[in-house]
């Protein structure tokens, strides 16, 4: 199976062209915004440097949040476009799954995907051996702390994300794994077995930018 991962949910912009399990290209930039004129020539890029027209690809996933409103819209409409045009399943993967896949292959044990959502609030969600323990939560610091105290009970576990260092001081010997955004190639890999299904932002807390009184 041949799948396209693209993730704009954060602080970069990220595709990959995935075979399986094989990488065949990706490419990832960091960038605060800009997004929309980056991803359709990253894209196609990616797939020239793969050898691909995009008629071979079986599926498009992309990332559908927790993220920044704007860079999640643009990442979901690109793929629903994609999709829509070559008739293939789109995969849409939570940001914060994908970030925990970056933890390390399996086995992975107790990892907690954070990110730093401003305002005082992280977005945080567990997993214990790539399985979920919560759902994607917006919290404070003082209950993500709280959070991270129930759930770890002392073990040792990995922080990855934006968020990971707000929280490392509550976790001396933890890992941490700084991540800008998610890999598009966890992204695609996450994508091989989960079935396809309509593309839905997930959004955890009302946008920041309000219409004038």
């Amino acid at each position: 199976m041949i799948v396209l991962g693209l993730d704009t949910c954060l602080s970069s912009c990220s595709v990959a062209v995935l075979e399986g399990e094989r990488v065949l290209a990706s490419a990832r930039e960091v960038m605060a915004r800009g997004h929309q004129e980056r991803l359709a020539p990253m894209a196609r890029d990616v797939m020239a440097k793969a050898g691909l027209a995009f008629g071979r690809l079986d599926r498009i996933a992309v990332t559908v949040g927790p993220g920044s409103f704007t860079g999640l819209r643009v990442g979901i409409a690109f793929a629903k476009g994609l999709a829509l045009a070559l008739d293939r399943p789109a995969v849409g993967i939570g940001t914060l799954e994908a970030l925990a896949a970056e933890a390390g292959p399996e086995p992975r044990g107790l990892v907690f995907a954070a990110i730093d959502a401003r305002r005082g609030q992280v977005y945080l969600q567990a997993f214990e051996d790539g399985r979920a323990l919560m759902a994607p939560d917006a919290l404070t610091a003082e209950s993500a702390a709280a959070r991270l105290a129930e759930l770890s009970q002392g073990r040792a576990c990995v922080l990855v994300g934006s968020g990971a260092a707000l929280l490392a001081g509550l976790a001396p010997h933890a890992r941490i794994v700084a991540a800008e955004g998610a890999d598009a190639r966890q992204v695609a890999r996450l994508a091989l077995t989960r079935a396809p299904a309509p593309l839905r932002p997930l959004y955890l807390r009302s946008p920041d930018a309000k219409l004038p009184a």
